[in-house]
């Protein structure tokens, strides 16, 4: 088959120059690669990567990294990934720009000098205000609700980690040999309200088939967007991994889940993000994928970390989520 120079673009699958406006070949039917399908990104201090997985036809997740210099010329950097709920009207574009208003809030916040665990907490509600701005600037699907997302977000700056979130993205901590690794966040869904109410052990909570429906999120039919936030200063050597669902879905502990992050993450954090993706895949990829991962070294300062107690209301009728 002769294709004419600049005649559209061709079917990955066969060939065909018949996509139409939503990405499917029209003679095979097959979906072509989106930019968003997977994504990477590296900087000093900070990485990124996210895919689409084997299961969805679109990537949902959303995630950026930066970084930047405090005022008196110290470095910072941030990574925030958001997770879309797919109950919702475009769920993609609530990830991505939650991940955007966040990054782009931060930036501005640490370059001035501002306290990060305030800034975190601004950020995310910047970020809330956008995404429910999301639903008066297009159509809003039939059945599904307004867009919306999850979101996590760390700081890394002045031998501190500063991490926020609403939903179910996570943050976990996992030093150089591992012992002591820890889940830094509490999830805002009905497994982890069941655990905290002590109705359920967690295993028996994730089980059950209610598990991942989330009680806090971003969007306009949020019942209240409430911010949680925690700081701490590594004790030690190590990483900070912020995640979708997509991956630790596959390894609900910190421990099981870092059995499997490389032991040279810290020095070599792209290549960690990437095979964590990868084996996210292998098993399923059951889910959109998104993984940022912070090296950390101890601060001479540093002061033994203490888990930020939270204050998790009761879970009322009505106010969950499917994602």
């Amino acid at each position: 088959m002769v294709i004419a120079p600049g005649s559209g673009p061709v079917c990955v699958g066969c060939g065909e120059q018949r996509i139409d406006a939503d990405g499917y070949c029209e003679a095979c039917g097959r979906a072509q690669p989106r930019p968003r399908d997977h994504q990477e990104r590296a900087l000093a201090g900070v990485t990124g990567v996210s895919d689409r997985g084997h299961r969805h036809h679109r990537n949902e997740d959303a995630f950026a990294v930066a970084a930047t210099s405090r005022p008196g010329g110290s470095p910072a950097v941030v990574a925030v990934v958001c997770d879309g709920v797919s109950s919702a009207t475009r769920p993609d574009e609530a990830s991505q720009a939650a991940a955007d208003t966040a990054s782009e809030y931060l930036l501005e916040s640490l370059e001035s000098g501002a306290d990060p665990k305030s800034a975190m907490h601004a950020a995310i509600m910047a970020a809330a205000q956008r995404v429910e701005d999301l639903a008066s600037e297009g159509p809003l699907e039939p059945s599904r609700n307004s867009p919306a997302c999850t979101i996590v977000g760390a700081i890394a700056a002045d031998g501190e980690v500063t991490v926020g979130w609403v939903g179910d993205s996570r943050a976990y901590w996992f030093p150089d040999e591992r012992a002591g690794s820890e889940r830094l966040t509490v999830d805002d869904s009905w497994a982890a309200r069941m655990v905290e109410a002590g109705l359920m052990e967690e295993a028996e909570a994730y089980a059950d088939a209610r598990a991942h429906a989330i009680t806090g999120w971003l969007g306009a039919d949020a019942v209240e967007v409430e911010p949680h936030t925690t700081v701490f200063a590594p004790p030690a050597a190590g990483v900070v991994l912020i995640c979708t669902d997509g991956l630790w879905n596959y390894w609900e502990s910190a421990a099981d889940l870092g059995a499997v992050v490389p032991a040279d993450a810290r020095t070599r954090p792209l290549e960690a993000a990437q095979e964590l993706v990868r084996f996210a895949c292998e098993r399923g990829g059951h889910d959109n994928i998104t993984v940022a991962v912070l090296p950390c070294l101890p601060s001479p300062l540093s002061a033994p970390y203490t888990p930020t107690e939270l204050s998790l209301p009761v879970m009322g009728a009505g106010e969950k989520r499917e994602i």
